[in-house]
This record gives C-alpha cells, structure tokens and sequence, in this order.
C-alpha cells in the first residue's frame, strides 16, 4: 500500500502537521475543493461494495474523501452525482451507496467529539458542574466552554460572564459553544448525570477536542469558528490508495 510522500501514516487524523510543513490536503470528490485533510470525511468500500465513512482514516484500500454539508451530501445521494463521482473515483469498482449514508456519518462523527470528551476527562482535563465550572473560569484556567444544546440561556450566559473575568477580556464577546450535542448525548459520553456544561482546563485538550468538533458542526451545517487555521497549500489527490 502506498504511503503519499508527505503524509506518515498516523491514526490520528486530526494530527498535527510536522513542524514547517503544510497540513496533507485532499480534495473533496463533490465540491471539488482543497482542504486539510483532517476537515474531510473518507469514505471507504467494504468488501461487499459498501460506501461506508471512515472518520478516522484507518481502513485499508482506496479511499475518497468529502467536505460538503449534510444537506448537500444528501442532494448528491439523491440525483446520483455522488455515485457518478465515486464510480470515476473508485475506477469502476462495484459501489452500493446506503440510503441512511448521512445518518452513519453523522453518527460516526459524534462519535468521534464524545469519545474525545470521555478521553479528557480521564485524563482529568474536564470540569462538571456549574460552580467548578464558574470557579475554574473565574481564576483563569478555562481554555474551552461548552453547553448542551438544550442547555437554555441563563447557565451558558452567566458561565460566559465568568470566563471574561478570568480572561480579562470583559466587553469582548468571548463566550462559550453551544455543542451539537444534548444533555442526555453528555450524559451518556462523560458517564455523569445531566451534564448541561463542561470546561476545559488544558490549551492542548481544547485544540484536541476542536478538529472533531468543527467537522461535525460542519457536517451539520453550523457557522465553523473563522479564528481557525487555514489548510496549508500544498494539495494531493482526491483519492488515496489506504487509510493513512
């Protein structure tokens, strides 16, 4: 299997680039856009002909990757331009595209932000509890806010006031995220009871937990942070030969 020159293979592919090069690039098969490779999705083919996501990039075999909107995804599922162009991609392979492919993929990415979540909070990089939460932001440990997306407005606006103390960035705006996520969804990733709102404590831990996070919203069709870094230019092919 082929290695691309500029790419070890990794099982991360939210990894950061080596130090002075470019983040990889591949090319959406749908839009026909660059983007880092860690803001697309892979999909892959099982042995029987199935176009399946591969979120983490690590199956074997050929793979194609997609940047576009749920919403998109499903048009191109429906008019039959994604299997027109995966067809090309795939170089005449037998593809059976599933018709809950949106749904699989949406899933596997919020797989994706809650396993990461659990794994911070093992690592004890997590705070629970809306007065650890204000005490934690208030003496400047917060580097991440988020909220339940039924959390309300009251809990997230007084936590965000507390988050501008500690910063020292009173008037600036700096608030927390509204996760595409429930609290029942938090619950069940943190193993804790109605968990509405969690911090992070750890600059590392909130870089971590941001590629997941931004292709799921993404995917959903949220407004994705603009302070994000920019992809790096140099560009590879839309198509891979494994899942590095």
């Amino acid at each position: 299997m082929r290695i691309p020159h500029n790419e070890p293979l990794s099982s991360d592919i939210d990894g950061k680039a080596p130090a002075g090069k470019s983040p990889p690039e591949r090319k959406c098969v749908l839009s026909g856009r660059h983007d880092a490779r860690g803001d697309l999705i892979r999909l892959a083919i099982s042995p029987d002909g199935d176009v399946l996501p591969d979120v983490l990039a690590r199956a074997p075999g050929r793979g194609a990757w997609i940047g576009v909107p749920r919403a998109d995804l499903e048009k191109a599922i429906a008019n039959g331009k994604l299997k027109g162009v995966l067809a090309r991609a795939f170089k005449g392979a037998t593809l059976n595209i599933p018709a809950d492919l949106a749904d699989r993929i949406e899933q596997a990415l919020r797989r994706t932000v809650t396993d990461r979540l659990g794994i911070e909070l093992r690592a004890g990089n997590v705070l629970l509890g809306t007065e650890k939460i204000a005490q934690g932001a208030r003496s400047g440990a917060v580097t991440f806010l988020g909220h339940a997306s039924d959390a309300g407005t009251d809990g997230p606006n007084k936590l965000a006031q507390a988050w501008r103390v500690g910063e020292g960035a009173e008037g600036s705006g700096l608030k927390g995220t509204i996760l595409p996520l429930d609290r029942a969804a938090l619950s069940v990733a943190l193993g804790r009871d109605n968990v509405v709102h969690l911090a992070l404590t750890d600059a590392a831990a909130a870089e971590r937990l941001a590629g997941p996070l931004q292709r799921l919203m993404h995917f959903l069709g949220h407004e994705i942070d603009a302070a994000k870094p920019q992809a790096g230019e140099a560009a590879n092919d839309d198509i891979d030969t494994k899942g590095e």
